[in-house]
């Protein structure tokens, strides 16, 4: 465990600084009575001056959010009948991963998979009932997440940081130039025009630098275009966090499993442990919401749905 001194609070924190590719060695499900972790929760809100969010998948999917089962089979039915109902065809993550035979296929299905789970989704009153526990706080949100629900329930792009990328945009497949583009709109007529899962030829889109095959703005490969506002983002992110290392700050970890870990999981917890002003809260399911038995009471790990506790802690920090 480390402990804080003061080389800590000279510190200067970047995002590439910030990540931590080592979890904690003394992980603990806690056996504190639901009602007192939420108390405890509230009470850490109320008193931190600065809050970072940390949001997951399993934010989205708590608020709402599905991907797979009868709705899958209710908005890509049509892309089933064509491909079969195989591992690929299950879930609007796998799809995204099927080997298209071409580029009209591809952009079929994606630029419907990016209306559905991205420009069109809103599951925004989760999110909504959360931010309002933050009033007259310092906030701001590092986020896995690419569908912009926080964005939507109102919370300030100038106060987000989503790492991964975001549906709405697309980049040279590439990545030979460090741009991306918006193209919600290309997205509503290619689905609008879009024919037996295909795109009419004209329709597909291709690099405006190198004339190549364009793709999702999506961390998958080695090609992700980090562009002049996803830095922008970054540097934002890595003030609010030199500022607030020292201050009374809580982080508020939100559906983040063990996918990409590395990003929000475990640089939480490195940062609570170096610095006995942080708090951190986890809400998550199951083995999820575990916590570093070190922390001991500046952690708290919430095994519940997500939901409920979120609803439960706002209500506990307005009283």
């Amino acid at each position: 465990m480390f402990s804080k001194n003061s080389t800590n609070k000279s510190t200067k924190i970047s995002f590439n600084t910030f990540l931590s590719g080592a979890p904690a060695r003394d992980y603990i499900m806690q056996d504190t009575h639901y009602d007192e972790q939420i108390a405890q929760a509230a009470n850490m809100i109320r008193n931190a001056d600065h809050v970072l969010l940390g949001a997951g998948a399993g934010m989205s999917t708590a608020a709402g959010a599905q991907y797979g089962g009868k709705f899958f089979e209710e908005h890509f039915g049509e892309f089933q009948r064509i491909y079969g109902k195989g591992p690929h065809m299950q879930d609007m993550y796998s799809a995204g991963f099927y080997p298209f035979p071409d580029q009209e296929s591809k952009w079929g299905l994606w630029s419907r998979l990016a209306l559905t789970a991205g420009a069109d989704l809103d599951v925004t009153p989760l999110h909504r009932t959360l931010l309002s526990a933050f009033e007259g706080k310092k906030l701001f949100l590092l986020s896995t997440n690419v569908d912009h629900q926080f964005e939507k329930a109102g919370l300030s792009t100038e106060q987000i940081f989503a790492t991964q990328g975001s549906y709405n945009l697309i980049q040279c497949k590439h990545g030979y130039h460090p741009k991306t583009y918006n193209a919600v709109e290309r997205f509503r007529e290619m689905d609008a025009a879009r024919r037996n899962g295909r795109i009419p030829s004209e329709m597909v889109p291709k690099c405006p630098v190198c004339g190549g095959n364009m793709a999702m703005n999506l961390r998958v490969d080695d090609h992700f275009v980090e562009d002049a506002a996803w830095h922008e983002a970054g540097r934002r992110f890595g003030a609010f966090l030199s500022e607030a290392q020292d201050k009374k700050l809580v982080l508020v970890e939100l559906g983040v499993g063990f996918n990409t870990p590395t990003i929000i999981r475990f640089p939480f917890e490195k940062l609570s442990q170096e610095h006995e002003n942080i708090n951190l809260i986890r809400l998550n399911v199951g083995s999820g919401a575990a916590v570093p038995a070190s922390l001991g009471k500046r952690a708290v790990g919430i095994d519940a749905d997500m939901a409920k506790s979120i609803a439960d802690i706002v209500s506990s920090v307005r009283r």
